[in-house]
């Protein structure tokens, strides 16, 4: 078959995923939307108990908005500030539904290639499609012709570990009983009876541990005996709760206020300098030890929120031109990098930033962050209006920039976190220190959390 005669393979029916399909069906190009999961959006799901940043009016793309119309499907009250389930609801499935068949649920994908050529072979590897090879909910294999293929399967899947250098700290894995990596959903009986009472360790430094600590500060003042335990790699300065109210994600800063009333009131406890080598079992309760060999009081369960990284493993058989540090496309990583990106905005990216050395594949999304920080959903939606545009032979359009982000917040690079006293606190701000999805966005704080 004609390469153009082929659909454009998306893999993941998340936000951007889905947004993506949505460019192509504008475009006049055939989608196929490859998601692993029973229903759209599955990871959004995950965390349906968490409130975005940002309302309604900012976290929708133009593109799905058209294909929902006919529909009948209506945006909720732009002002008001939707939590994942809302989301995924009222909004990610209706999309996934008005795409019909050309979303297909229950299909992981296991590996991406050139038809008849590994990742070695020069000769004839352009002219060649793409292989997408799934596993199906039943077990089954099958293999898919893609005249391109757009990765959107995000970072959830493989959050960071507890150790500090990148690997899970020895015991890390053996006590998995007593180790999550998620936001706890305290409305849940049983994830509430698991943390009630207890002494927990939350690992991080970002808006979920921001959004675990505030929930577990709430649960101590009706359960009594349950405390956090805040492990933090670096010293308190300035900017460890956020931007506060100079914050120009005010649900955002709000949220980073929360978790320092926990600390303050008693509800929390920091621990700064902690990085993270071993965790011990003390009869049915778990010990952190330090790389300096300091030892914690033991406690009864350890969340674990360090952001997250992509999988790449599907992709090995590709020519990827990414960043040794981030794990992001090599022209993007130094727009992204938190070693040197501090405050102000992430310049608006397409096409350009996001190509490789292997023609027609593209990360976008989360994924294309690689293990940087923080992701706005709002530059996804350009990132894949842009590489869509591109693969209709629209280029003018495809390095055309479309959007404008406003300035949002207070961080510091994350290279000079670990040092007390470096944290900066700029007017203006930037987007830097958040482990998350967020959207930009102003207006009143939501009432609770943040993602």
């Amino acid at each position: 078959m004609e390469k153009q005669n082929l659909p454009v393979v998306v893999v993941g029916a998340g936000p951007v995923g889905l947004a993506a399909a949505a460019h192509l069906v504008e475009r006049g190009i055939e989608p196929l939307v490859l998601e692993a999961g029973a229903s759209a959006a599955t990871a959004v799901r995950e965390w349906a108990h968490v409130r975005l940043f940002s309302p309604w009016a900012e976290v929708t793309d133009p593109a799905a908005e058209k294909l929902l119309a006919p529909t009948g499907w209506t945006r909720p009250d732009g002002t008001t500030y939707p939590t994942g389930g809302d989301w995924a609801g009222q909004y990610l499935q209706p999309l996934a539904d008005a795409l019909g068949d050309q979303v297909r649920y229950g299909a992981t994908v296991t590996g991406v290639a050139r038809a008849g050529r590994d990742r070695i072979v020069d000769s004839g590897r352009e002219e060649q499609p793409f292989t997408v090879h799934i596993r199906t909910a039943d077990g089954g294999e099958e293999r898919i012709t893609a005249r391109a293929v757009i990765d959107a399967s995000g970072t959830w899947s493989t959050p960071g570990p507890m150790g500090a250098n990148g690997l899970p700290a020895l015991g890390e894995r053996t006590a998995a009983d007593r180790v999550s990596y998620r936001v706890p959903d305290l409305k849940d009986p049983a994830v509430r009876a698991r943390y009630a009472g207890r002494r927990t360790a939350v690992v991080g430094s970002g808006a979920s541990a921001f959004t675990a600590l505030a929930l577990l500060a709430d649960l101590a003042k009706e359960e009594p005996g349950t405390h956090a335990v805040w492990i933090l790699r670096r010293g308190i300065g300035e900017a460890t709760y956020g931007g506060g109210e100079a914050d120009q994600l005010p649900a955002r800063g709000a949220l980073g206020l929360r978790a320092k009333a926990a600390v303050e009131e008693g509800h929390a406890s920091a621990v700064t300098g902690f990085r993270t080598e071993a965790v011990e079992r003390d009869d049915d309760r778990l010990v952190l030890v330090a790389e300096d060999g300091r030892r914690l009081d033991p406690v009864d369960e350890v969340i674990v929120l360090t952001g997250f990284r992509p999988d790449l493993s599907f992709l090995s058989e590709l020519r990827l031109g990414l960043d040794e540090r981030l794990e992001a496309p090599t022209a993007l990583a130094p727009l992204i990098d938190p070693n040197v990106h501090s405050c102000g905005t992430v310049y608006p990216h397409g096409v350009k930033e996001l190509s490789h050395p292997e023609q027609g594949v593209y990360l976008a999304g989360m994924k294309s962050y690689g293990r940087a920080p923080t992701f706005l959903a709002l530059t996804g939606y350009e990132q894949v209006r842009s590489i869509t545009a591109a693969l209709a032979g629209d280029h003018e359009a495809a390095e055309r920039v479309e959007l404008t982000l406003p300035e949002t917040g207070v961080c510091g690079g994350a290279g000079l976190f670990d040092e007390p006293g470096t944290a900066q606190n700029d007017e203006g701000g930037g987007c830097c220190a958040a482990p998350a999805t967020l959207q930009i966005g102003t207006g009143a704080p939501a009432a609770s959390g943040g993602c």
